[in-house]
């Protein structure tokens, strides 16, 4: 029976395979073996689809240790929770990123309880939401660099012509990371976090 767990599940795979661009009611109907008609007895139009596959990757992330624990603990386990969720749906991020959360449960119940958070912690109300979006900006690049290719700083032929930069990404290389991209996710959310715990009363 199509339902609404149905067509987000549906509309993920298909963004998987073909990217947003490959998501279209046709194509989503066709997935689903159901003729667009159907469809359209559950949502209004591609938007409607976004919005329930927004809410569904919004329900993944864990806010669970704001109002558990120090403000700090709860900002880092909300990140990297979300750069964890969104690390496998990379093709959504230019859409969810700028989709109004309008209408989308699970979504404003995230930011809800994150607010609430920063709130409690100390923060202007006038700083809350400028502060969330500038550690999602930083989640969501970051959500990227998890499936970059492990050589993307290899300099090639002009690594005598950089060597400043050839240098750094040896000097990483010898450090025995496994998972750069999880140092570089560390290293600049407990930046982000230091300053802006500074913007608390």
């Amino acid at each position: 029976m199509l339902d609404k767990g149905g067509i987000t599940e549906g509309a993920l795979g298909l963004i998987e395979k073909k990217g947003y661009d490959g998501l279209t009611m046709a194509a989503l109907a066709r997935s689903l073996n159901v003729a667009p008609s159907a469809l359209y007895n559950h949502v209004k139009s591609k938007r409607d689809v976004l919005l329930l596959v927004e809410d569904h990757l919004a329900s993944l992330v864990d806010v669970s240790a704001f109002g558990a624990g120090p403000w700090e603990d709860a900002v880092r386990k909300w990140a990297w929770s979300y750069r964890d969720v969104f690390s496998r749906h990379t093709p959504l991020i230019p859409v969810i990123a700028v989709l109004p959360v309008t209408d989308a449960p699970q979504t404003l119940a995230m930011y809800e309880t994150v607010s609430s958070g920063f709130r409690d912690a100390g923060f202007p109300e006038e700083r809350i939401v400028s502060s969330i979006v500038a550690l999602e900006s930083f989640i969501f690049g970051s959500a990227y660099d998890v499936t970059a290719p492990a050589d993307i700083f290899d300099p090639g032929t002009m690594a005598e012509a950089t060597p400043s930069f050839t240098g750094a990404v040896r000097s990483l290389a010898e450090q025995g990371h496994e998972r750069p991209a999880d140092v570089a996710f560390s290293l600049g959310l407990e930046a982000l976090i230091s300053g802006l715990g500074g913007l608390r009363g």
